[in-house]
């Protein structure tokens, strides 16, 4: 079987080292795998480090496709996907999550018919004023096999017409589903073993376990509209000012930029002067991990680090007006606080009062890619 898998975000790359890994140590004579990078991060620190670190196969195509606007984006993936696949002629092509490159890799395969399989399929936000609620729901429509890590996730499939009972030939008229876990479940179980190893973070920055937060703000809506950043950096200075523990915040590049721009002048000078706020370089995969694990507490407008905070059993203080994880929610784990700096504190307040919180397996048995990959194998068009 012969699978184009299309990567182009950081969270991407992640999630396909999974799948690289499983073929490597279970199905190396079954499976050639061609990896195409759109170039949508083009950020060394933010892609290539990724490959380096964590051992997935150099790209065979990468796009350098770079910013702009979606439609700019997405138009040059589709052309150079297309012609990826003209070429190679795969069994399938693998998509992950729901960017550009994950609507950009559907449109082109459905065009001229290559079979998709959409991982981390079925995830709903129900805002569809996100860009990528728009990207996971017309992927999904256009798979032929889907592949969701959470109960959840095939409710929300079966809600809007997908059949769980479809058996195969499956095709994007008669596609099949299948509840298979998490690999960023498998990800991070593998992973944390090579992170104690091999990551100096927590020394670098002289942090102690169970005595710092871990914050990430990336998300356009965020730091692009002042009011939002500011409320979410008031939010921090306070929290900070009055534990007196340090937060940590790896700075996602157009964080970076944004921050002297959009922040109150006033604002600014507490974050920079702040003894408490670190604002660090962009996370390594397994830098992340640590600061994971060994945090107090998450603030995030990530959906990827709301579920690793879950992993490492860590409270999520959500900085969106929704999350497409609901379990988090159900579990008691996770709180949706948006850009309001009275609900941040609240749910501040509330994680901190209440430490014992029961985190159950809601993500699978880490090991979602090999049953993936089984089923690609089983349903490869003979």
């Amino acid at each position: 079987m012969k699978i184009v898998t299309i990567i182009g975000a950081r969270p991407q790359i992640i999630k396909a080292a999974a799948v690289s890994r499983a073929i490597r140590n279970h199905f190396t004579d079954l499976v050639k795998e061609i990896i195409v990078h759109t170039g949508q991060h083009y950020d060394a620190n933010m892609s290539q480090v990724f490959f380096d670190e964590l051992g997935i196969p150099e790209p065979d195509y990468n796009l350098n496709i770079g910013s702009g606007s979606h439609g700019v984006q997405t138009a040059g993936m589709i052309t150079g996907i297309e012609e990826i696949l003209l070429k190679e002629k795969p069994d399938y092509l693998v998509i992950y999550g729901d960017t550009n490159s994950t609507l950009a890799g559907a449109i082109a395969a459905s065009k001229i018919h290559v079979p998709i399989a959409h991982i981390e399929a079925g995830l709903r936000s129900f805002n569809k004023s996100m860009p990528e609620e728009i990207n996971r729901i017309m992927a999904d429509h256009a798979s032929n096999l889907l592949f969701t890590p959470t109960k959840t996730g095939l409710k929300n499939l079966i809600n809007e017409g997908f059949n769980k009972e479809n058996l195969p030939p499956f095709s994007a008229d008669h596609p099949g589903i299948f509840h298979c876990g998490d690999i960023m479940y498998d990800n991070s179980l593998y992973f944390e073993q090579i992170a104690r190893k091999k990551s100096n973070i927590l020394n670098e920055y002289n942090l102690i376990e169970g005595n710092y937060f871990l914050a990430t703000v990336h998300r356009d809506n965020n730091t692009d509209q002042p009011e939002r950043l500011n409320a979410l950096f008031e939010a921090f200075v306070e929290i900070t000012s009055r534990t007196e523990k340090k937060l940590i915040l790896p700075l996602h590049p157009r964080t970076s930029k944004l921050l002297k721009k959009n922040l109150k002048e006033e604002l600014y000078q507490k974050v920079s002067a702040s003894p408490y706020i670190k604002l660090i370089p962009p996370a390594t995969f397994l830098d992340m991990i640590l600061l994971e694990k060994n945090c107090d507490m998450v603030f995030t407008d990530s959906g990827g680090v709301q579920k690793e905070a879950y992993f490492f059993n860590k409270p999520a203080i959500i900085l969106r007006s929704e999350t497409e994880w609901k379990e988090i929610l159900e579990e008691g784990c996770g709180l949706v606080a948006d850009a309001n700096k009275d609900k941040i504190l609240d749910a501040f307040d509330h994680f901190a009062s209440n430490k014992k919180l029961d985190f159950f397996p809601l993500f699978g048995d880490g090991k979602a890619a090999e049953f993936i990959l089984k089923t690609l194998l089983e349903n490869v068009r003979k």
